[in-house]
């Protein structure tokens, strides 16, 4: 673990396209960059919900408030956390900055193995995974495999990556099918996943991917996403060059839909 307190992302280049610009070792964006490219993503794939970075500490950070939302109640399984999953904490993250601690995020086992929180021993026999194992929703040999965090962290800060904080280490974007058109676009190498969908998450973090996910049952329950949503992750230490390439591309796809919606007319 750093001595900073944030966790170190790990470096997996072979995720990357061949031309991609690296920050090199011991180089990264610096943390007031951030809001100014967020803002631009905004603009550019016309977000209706604004992108949420997501770091992880070793410990609390002093200068982020935690999360003050209530415990839950107790499950008969012992699972008990501040909201109902993990992936919940991404729409308080788009109003707010705050920090989480592991026993917040305890109602979701699925999202505490995928953000490094538990491991898969550990949730098992609980109830949540019993309930997904015993409907055929997912198998042992799946959850086992499952992408994760493997470092463990004391904390995960959320909040909106426009109003600065601690520098994300993933950037978390919530698109409709023509953003995730233009997002695909802009980085051919981009990966779709589905269940679970907090592992994108992982994917980002770990490995340096631009992971998209066409979102899960558990997740769509707990979270209340509208059916036309999809996630997106983003390595911070990426974020400049996607945001890049998302305006070249938003540029060139505007441009195509101008000429094709008037050469429609034709046809009227």
């Amino acid at each position: 673990m750093c001595g900073s307190g944030r966790l170190p992302a790990m470096r997996d280049d072979s995720a990357l396209p061949p031309d991609a610009a690296l920050p090199t070792d011991g180089e990264a964006l610096g943390g007031g960059v951030f809001p100014a490219l967020a803002t631009r993503l905004v603009t550019a794939l016309h977000l209706a919900v604004p992108p949420v970075g997501i770091s992880f500490h070793d410990d609390v950070p002093v200068t982020v408030a935690p999360y003050d939302g209530p415990m839950s109640e107790t499950a008969a399984d012992g699972r008990r956390g501040r909201v109902a999953a993990g992936c919940v904490f991404w729409l308080h993250g788009a109003e707010r900055s705050f920090s989480t601690v592991p026993d917040d995020h305890g109602n979701c086992s699925v999202g505490q193995v995928t953000h490094g929180l538990a491991d898969v021993e550990d949730v098992v026999g609980r109830g949540d995974v019993q309930a997904l194992l015993g409907s055929g929703w997912v198998d042992e040999a799946a959850l086992a495999t499952v992408p994760r965090i493997t470092s463990h962290p004391g904390s995960v800060v959320y909040g909106p990556v426009a109003a600065g904080g601690p520098e994300p280490d993933v950037v978390l974007l919530r698109v409709n099918g023509r953003q995730m058109m233009v997002l695909h676009d802009a980085v051919p190498e981009m990966s779709i996943e589905g269940k679970p969908q907090c592992h994108i998450v992982a994917l980002a973090f770990e490995h340096g991917r631009v992971a998209a996910s066409v979102g899960c049952a558990l997740s769509r329950a707990r979270t209340g996403m509208r059916p036309e949503e999809m996630t997106c992750a983003v390595p911070g230490r990426r974020f400049a060059e996607v945001v890049d390439a998302v305006e070249r591309t938003a540029a060139v796809d505007n441009q195509v839909a101008t000429y094709a919606a008037r050469d429609a007319r034709r046809s009227a």
